[in-house]
C-alpha cells in the first residue's frame, strides 16, 4: 500500500480518535476504527496504554489486525484473558478511562440507537445489532468517544430509540439517573470533531476538518449545533510519519481504513 496519498476519510477519523489517548490510559476497544485507533496511540504518542479488548484479551503481543474482537488476534499470549462479563465489569469498578462506540443514530445530547430505524418496535424499516455492550460502556465508563459517519439521518433530533445513554435530556439528568463516569466527552466524524457544552450538554464542535465549514457541517446534520467562541479550528491532521506507521504496520491489509478507488 503506498504510503504518499493524503489520508482517506476513514484514516482520517482513525487518526483522530487515536489522539483522543493519552499515554498510561486503560482503553476499552471495541471492533473496527477503535482497533485501529487504539493500536495507532500505543505505536506513537502513547506506548505505555492497556488495552482491554470487549472480548477479554489483555495488551495481546503485536500481530496482524484484528478482525473482531472476538478474533483470536486479541488474546494473542494476552497476559490475562477474561470472560466477556468481566471486562465489562473494568468499566464498573472504575479500571478502564476511556472507550469508544459507534452508532446508527445519534441525538445533540450523545445518547445513541443501535436497535432499531423506524417508528414501530414490533416492525421496525430495520432492526440492528442492538445494545451488546454499548450500554454497559456508555453508562459506566469514566470517558466516552462516539464515532461515525455523519449525516441528517445518522444525527436526527429525535432517536428512533435509545439504546445508550448519553447526556439523557441534558444538564445533570446523566447523574441524576444514577449513571457513573462523565459520558460522551467526544464526537469524531468524518466532518469533525465535537464535544458538549458544559452546562446545557449539548453538541457544540470542537474541530472541523480540512474543506468542511460550519454550514456543510449544519446541513449534515439533524438538530441544532452549537457554535464555539472565535474561529472554529482546523483539525490535525497526520503526519506522514503517522500515515505510514497507519498504513504499514497498524492496518496493512486495509481490513478497517481502505476505501474502494481511493
Amino acid at each position: 500500500m503506498t504510503t504518499n496519498k493524503p489520508a482517506n476519510p476513514l484514516e482520517m477519523v482513525a487518526y483522530v480518535l487515536s489522539r483522543q489517548i493519552s499515554d498510561h490510559q486503560v482503553v476499552y476497544v471495541g471492533t473496527g476504527l477503535p482497533m485501529v485507533s487504539a493500536i495507532l496511540a500505543h505505536k506513537t504518542h502513547a506506548p505505555n496504554i492497556t488495552m482491554v479488548y470487549e472480548s477479554g484479551g489483555q495488551n495481546p503481543i503485536e500481530g496482524d489486525m484484528p478482525w473482531s474482537v472476538g478474533d483470536p488476534f486479541t488474546w494473542r499470549k494476552s497476559p490475562m484473558i477474561q470472560e466477556m462479563a468481566y471486562s465489562f465489569a473494568q468499566s464498573y469498578n472504575g479500571y478502564v478511562d476511556i472507550a469508544f462506540l459507534g452508532f446508527a443514530q445519534i441525538d445533540c445530547y450523545g445518547n445513541i440507537n443501535t436497535h432499531m430505524i423506524g417508528d414501530d418496535f414490533h416492525k421496525p424499516k430495520a432492526r440492528l445489532t442492538g445494545s451488546g455492550g454499548n450500554n454497559d460502556l456508555s453508562s459506566l465508563t469514566e470517558n466516552m468517544v462516539l464515532v461515525g459517519i455523519q449525516s441528517p439521518d445518522k444525527f436526527p433530533k429525535k432517536l428512533d430509540f435509545i439504546t445508550s445513554v448519553g447526556h439523557l435530556t441534558g444538564g445533570d439528568s446523566r447523574k441524576k439517573a444514577g449513571m457513573l463516569g462523565k459520558g460522551p466527552v467526544a464526537v469524531v466524524t468524518n466532518a469533525g470533531v465535537y464535544d458538549f457544552e458544559p452546562v446545557s450538554k449539548r453538541m457544540r464542535v470542537k474541530s472541523l476538518h480540512a474543506g468542511v465549514n460550519f454550514d456543510l457541517a449544519q446541513l449534515t446534520t439533524g438538530f441544532e449545533l452549537l457554535k464555539p467562541e472565535g474561529e472554529i479550528p482546523v483539525t490535525d491532521a497526520p503526519s506522514d510519519e503517522a500515515l505510514h506507521i497507519l498504513r504499514t504496520e497498524v492496518d496493512p491489509h486495509g481490513v478497517f481504513t481502505s476505501i474502494p478507488g481511493m
